[in-house]
């Protein structure tokens, strides 16, 4: 089998990984990867059991971002370097966003007056070892964002079976919890108590995960994904009063695109560094983007304007993909809110795929692209604009979003007739961030975000 196709096996492998809350499925991620400076793009629909009394199912979307560079990587609700990296072995350091909490569409009558207990971040460390076919993971989390302040250690062994268009992949895993980690999702504290649930203060345990997932490529860059997970909890966590469940049965289905990396090195000394510097202001309230992006408003907030500066750097993915007038180019950057004394200044940073199209019939005169971004961004505090928004609608809000980058733009050295200056693009744009209508767990279940107009220039250099 080529390189490239292992590679999609692999980012696709690790993009089913990623979606398995509770689970160590994600031990996988990485172990597999065997060509840096690649990325892909996707989603998954999943239903699970919920380990709470009375609580529905659980239907989420899961957005996947896969990149895999030689020394960072990117797979949707972890980010992180990667150390001492061998063929067969290496060593993670990473962040990610714990796919836990209580549920905030409906809460079951088990959890209502309780402090909600939302998702956390955690900080951890992941070694991997694989052989042929055969793969093992050792990773230990820690949260950082003063939630639990738990720890959780994680052990799996996955194999997996390929053949020409299929992969299958079997994993299990164990999963030691801190005593603090247990209480903070399913504890009882004293003044929480009622008729129905006493206190509780759970203690560590060992929980148990097993899992299949698939992958079926049905066109050169495009593959199916699926795959069915159970865990049973530690006793720790079965004798809570807050769960009725033995067993959390998972189910996932979806679709990924790889853009792999043949077309465009990143280490070539003739690939271009595009550097983007913008400046804007929130949106109307009612200008949403779908009606920013059709011209058919694009008012900007008078009553109590918030403005947007930032800079965002990014290198090409694929030139030209399949013969089309289309450029992929990966983004990061930092973008700071200037919240006019209605709160604190923060900073925000955006990590995001775009696509670039040119080929206009007077684009040979003046070139013009139409560009559209899709990634993720984190914001250090909940943009003021979408404090406002929400709390008038009575919604959630969440420091980590979808984030969307529409944009069209103009050469510069065109208009003038400057050569040098050709690869110089002056254009507006719409910053967006978004929580996908309150489907997907990753992002908080926000339905509503934010937009900003904004004015920009971006060389290629």
């Amino acid at each position: 089998m080529r390189a490239q196709s292992r590679y999609r096996l692999a980012v696709l492998a690790a993009a089913l990984a990623a979606s398995a809350p509770l689970a160590a499925q994600d031990a996988m991620l990485g172990t597999l990867l065997e060509e840096p400076g690649s990325a892909g793009l996707g989603f998954l629909g999943r239903i699970e059991t919920s380990p709470y009394k009375g609580a529905d199912d659980r239907v989420d979307l899961m957005p996947l971002y896969l990149y895999e560079g030689e020394r960072f990587f990117l797979r949707s609700n972890a980010a992180g370097m990667r150390f001492a990296t061998r063929q067969d072995q290496g060593l993670e350091l990473f962040v990610e966003r714990r796919l836990e909490g209580y549920p905030e569409d409906e809460t079951p009558d088990i959890l209502q007056g309780m402090e909600t207990r939302n998702s956390e971040a955690d900080i951890g460390a992941r070694y991997y070892f694989k052989r042929n076919d055969h793969a093992l993971d050792l990773s230990v989390r820690q949260d950082i964002s003063g939630s639990s302040n738990g720890t959780e250690v994680r052990a799996a062994y996955g194999h997996t079976w390929r053949g020409d268009r299929w992969a299958l992949q079997p994993v299990i895993s164990l999963g030691w919890r801190s005593a603090k980690l247990n209480d903070y999702y399913f504890g009882v504290e004293d003044d929480e108590v009622t008729a129905e649930r006493g206190a509780y203060s759970a203690g560590s345990g060992v929980d148990v995960t097993a899992g299949l997932y698939g992958r079926y490529r049905i066109l050169q860059n495009w593959s199916l994904l699926g795959g069915v997970f159970a865990k049973r909890y530690s006793s720790a966590v079965r004798s809570s009063p807050l769960v009725d469940s033995n067993v959390e049965w998972g189910g996932m289905l979806g679709a990924a695109y790889d853009f792999g990396n043949g077309q465009v090195r990143w280490d070539k000394e003739d690939t271009p560094t595009y550097v983007k510097v913008f400046y804007g202001r929130d949106s109307d309230e009612g200008c949403h983007l779908v009606k920013i992006m059709t011209f058919s408003c694009v008012s900007l907030n008078d009553d109590d304007p918030t403005d947007i500066w930032g800079v965002h750097v990014g290198r090409p993915f694929v030139s030209g993909l399949n013969g089309w007038p289309l450029d992929l180019v990966g983004y990061v950057g930092v973008l700071r809110h200037e919240e006019r004394g209605y709160q604190p200044d923060a900073w925000q940073i955006d990590a995001y795929m775009k696509g670039f199209y040119y080929g206009f019939p007077w684009s040979h005169r003046v070139k013009t692209r139409i560009g559209f971004g899709f990634g993720v961004s984190y914001a250090e505090r909940v943009p003021y604009a979408e404090v406002q928004s929400q709390a008038r609608r009575e919604r959630n809000t969440s420091k980590v979003l979808n984030y969307l980058d529409p944009s069209i733009d103009v050469s510069v050295g065109d208009i003038f007739g400057s050569e040098r200056w050709r690869e110089l693009y002056f254009g507006f744009g719409v910053s967006h961030r978004s929580g996908i209508f309150g489907s997907a767990r990753m992002l908080g279940t926000v339905d509503g975000g934010s937009n900003y107009i904004y004015t920009y220039l971006e060389g290629a250099f």
